[in-house]
């Protein structure tokens, strides 16, 4: 079996479709009853390419984690750019912050990636990797955050610690209390997110 070192990069459609045979089999039969034999003969492929792109089993499932996630990351940055660019008024932080975490709640948080996202990772909890999402959401509004402070919105000492506690006090509330963070499907988590975002500017916007 070949190392991390000799993977081959190989045929984007091949490994495209390995990703979701493998992806499809995890999710169905769980990855200790998914074979490589199984993966390859939905992908069409020989079991000696999945071993040439992929090295093991565990490194495909990273893969297929690290690929979910990184739909999700680009999920989050699009929502960012839709409610949280361009804003120049104090008055507008409340509505825009809303805003954002609404979308968090539906668009990303409420929606089958996600799921799959979070079934995939329990299913890795045996066999752990890399976290594929890391720090990247925090990071990303954390920016925002740094930028509101450089225009005199925001007063943010630590923007990363500021993204942590907004996280925190809005749909991880949610998340914390009801086990989904879903706005579409519970009435519930809108008042809880109001109410953090609240709580979030009295101790950061700028006096």
């Amino acid at each position: 079996m070949p190392t991390t070192k000799t993977l081959r990069e190989g045929s984007t459609q091949k490994r495209a479709a390995i990703l979701s045979a493998a992806r499809e089999l995890f999710l169905a039969d769980g990855f200790d009853r998914s074979s490589v034999d199984a993966i390859a003969a939905r992908a069409e492929v020989s079991k000696r390419t999945v071993y040439d792109y992929f090295g093991d089993k565990q490194t495909l499932l990273q893969a297929v984690v690290d690929a979910v996630g990184q739909s999700l990351i680009t999920t989050i940055r699009r929502i960012l750019d839709d409610t949280l660019t361009d804003l120049t008024e104090a008055a507008e932080l409340e509505d825009v912050l809303v805003a954002f975490s609404m979308r968090i709640a539906t668009d990303m948080l409420g929606s089958a990636e996600y799921a799959t996202l979070q079934r995939l990772v329990r299913a890795q909890s045996g066999h752990p990797g890399e976290n594929s999402m890391a720090d990247t959401p925090d990071e990303a509004l954390a920016e925002r955050f740094a930028a509101f402070a450089a225009a005199g919105l925001l007063e943010v000492p630590d923007a990363r610690l500021a993204a942590d506690q907004f996280i925190a006090l809005t749909f991880g509330v949610a998340l914390n209390r009801f086990g989904s963070a879903n706005a579409a499907e519970d009435p519930r988590v809108r008042p809880l997110i109001v109410e953090g975002v609240r709580t979030f500017l009295r101790a950061y916007q700028a006096r």
